[in-house]
């Protein structure tokens, strides 16, 4: 790992300094409100006050390398890094009968750069860097039988846009030791259309009244007119739509013992393949993906928790995974939270995963001009992978490092690798402010 990018904790720092200025000390416990009291009614009814209950802060650093790039057939480098930071805010108040309202906005940004996006172009001269930005928002009603929530989010990049929304409910059964969650979720997506450079020539046509007009690797038009004036079109985009139906339910088993039932219904349509995703032919002919426009997918799930004493809780999860494109699935996820102190904890953690390989996939030069679906990215690949690390928490009663407001200090390291060689790491660091 050559660095870390740690723009959270300068924004925490600030955060805390804030906090600060206050001349009666008592007031250092108490939260953020954004309310204006009112007057006790009639009826008795006194709403409790809005307050910025709890602020997130993460930051991570991400590495990955490896030789299968789908942007060059399957071949070339897939050297990447990312950089991503995020927010999130939550706000708390409690309305008639008592019920918990809870409103989490969210915002995060990426910075990452990839060494094969630069091949886009046949050249090596695409840009290899970019960004992404996702802000998110969540409203939940909870009450003492279960609770009701909407959110929504937005996520944009140069080349791919997505706006999502989401409705979710739970109700508790059991005596409140078991609970049933339902959450349906869509994605409406926006692929833009960029292709490798050699696949859309550039080209300029020169009208009879002298307009010129150009049509770049990438389907842009400009449009250049005999007077000077210019006009530049947008690339041209394709919808991609995701729905999922989610359900999951769990159960205390007793004091010491809690497992959790979990399954999703997935449907996609729309434009599935990425336009920049080459394949070549047997006959060394070159083209982009193509998939089919619909996908289905099926993910179980099984959770077990076990506290085992009072310091150490094993964590495990397993899932099999399905789809109709001929991929199959096993994750198995382990991970040991041990408490070395009242307020410090180390969590050590392993992850397994393997698949089959989708029925469109072959490697460089392997596919037949005949075939009606190919594609040579390895991510469709059979492969089995290993994630492991380790994560440091650190939650003292009077704030860590001795401020108030910063109740908790989280960070976390992982190394990934998969038979395909790609390999990874990853390292985060997360702040929590009350």
């Amino acid at each position: 790992m050559k660095k870390v990018f740690l723009s959270a904790v300068g924004f925490a720092l600030i955060c805390q300094h804030t906090f600060a200025q206050v001349k009666d000390t008592s007031a250092r416990t108490k939260p953020i409100s954004l309310y204006t009291p009112v007057e006790t009614t009639d009826t008795g009814y006194n709403p409790h006050k809005l307050k910025l209950d709890e602020v997130n802060l993460v930051s991570s650093y991400y590495s990955q390398n490896g030789d299968h790039s789908p942007v060059t057939g399957g071949i070339g480098t897939e050297k990447v890094t990312d950089i991503s930071n995020g927010i999130d805010l939550k706000f708390v108040w409690y309305g008639q009968s008592n019920r918990k309202n809870t409103l989490s906005a969210g915002l995060g940004f990426d910075v990452h750069t990839s060494a094969s996006q630069a091949y886009v172009s046949a050249t090596g001269a695409s840009k290899k860097d970019g960004t992404r930005v996702y802000p998110s928002l969540d409203w939940t009603v909870e009450g003492k039988k279960g609770s009701f929530g909407i959110g929504t989010y937005l996520s944009t990049e140069y080349n791919y846009n997505s706006f999502g929304a989401d409705v979710h409910f739970s109700r508790k059964v059991n005596h409140n030791n078991g609970e049933f969650t339902v959450k349906m979720q869509a994605y409406l997506d926006n692929v833009t259309l960029i292709y490798p450079s050699e696949l859309i020539p550039k080209t300029t046509t020169v009208t009879s009244n002298g307009t010129v007009i150009t049509t770049t690797a990438s389907g842009r038009t400009i449009t250049t007119t005999s007077g000077g004036g210019s006009h530049e079109s947008n690339i041209p985009t394709s919808p991609r739509n995701t729905y999922t139906g989610s359900l999951s339910y769990s159960q205390m088993i007793n004091s010491r013992l809690q497992v959790a039932f979990m399954v999703d219904l997935v449907k996609q349509d729309g434009f599935l393949s990425l336009p920049f995703h080459r394949v070549y032919f047997t006959t060394g002919k070159d083209t982009i993906e193509h998939l089919p426009s619909t996908r289905a997918k099926l993910p179980l799930g099984f959770r077990l928790n076990y506290f085992l004493g009072d310091n150490i809780i094993i964590r495990s999860y397993y899932r099999y995974y399905t789809d109709d494109w001929g991929i199959k699935s096993n994750t198995a996820n382990i991970e040991v939270p041990y408490k070395i102190t009242p307020f410090f904890s180390i969590s050590p953690f392993y992850r397994y995963y393997d698949q089959t390989a989708a029925k469109y996939f072959a490697p460089y030069e392997a596919h037949k001009p005949t075939d009606e679906y190919y594609t040579s990215n390895y991510a469709y690949s059979k492969f089995s992978a290993n994630f492991y690390g380790l994560g440091f928490r650190v939650a003292p009663p009077k704030g860590v490092f001795g401020w108030q407001n910063l109740h908790e200090l989280e960070i976390r390291y992982g190394h990934y690798s998969q038979t395909t060689d790609l390999v990874s790491d990853v390292i985060s660091v997360s702040l929590g402010f009350k």
